[in-house]
């Protein structure tokens, strides 16, 4: 997912989450301000995919799903007139892994915060607690917009 013709890039973890969305506007406007281009990262997993029970699936279907998602939700949540370039990658695997992986070679790092804390976090692990501790580029953890799309008291960058 690196770019080898010398160009900057934020790469941002999509989920379909309102903080996703969120994460995916900061980088926009980051991107604008900066010269850069987005690297829109959609992660996927077959369910049951390891073990012992795991069912028959169409990991082509699933791609396709995965892929079509993503770029439904993009262009739901991006302007029509922006001009901004956004390069889609879908990729299968552990989300906290993939992004990790993405940030190889990235300017930056954008992930969104589900909120999720104490007892729960411990347990599930957090993809943005993960990212940041293992990413290779720095990562900016976008809280989730209030209800009338502004960002979160305190949040004005950029």
């Amino acid at each position: 997912m690196s770019t080898d013709d010398g160009t900057s890039r934020v790469v941002v973890g999509v989920d379909g989450s309102p903080a996703s969305h969120a994460a995916l506007r900061w980088a926009l406007r980051y991107a604008r301000r900066t010269g850069t281009t987005v690297h829109a990262v959609g992660v996927y997993d077959l369910p049951g995919a390891e073990g012992w029970s795991a069912p028959a699936v169409d990991v082509l279907f699933d791609e396709e799903q995965a892929r079509r998602s993503l770029s439904e939700e993009l262009t739901a949540v991006l302007p029509p007139d922006d001009d901004v370039p956004v390069v889609q990658h879908v990729v299968r695997g552990n989300p906290a892994r993939v992004l990790i992986d993405a940030s190889e070679g990235a300017e930056l790092l954008v992930v969104g915060s589900r909120g999720r804390g104490g007892f729960a976090s411990l347990l599930l692990g957090s993809v943005s607690q993960q990212s940041a501790a293992h990413a290779s580029c720095p990562v900016v953890i976008v809280r989730p917009e209030t209800a009338d799309g502004a960002p979160p008291a305190g949040d004005t960058t950029p």
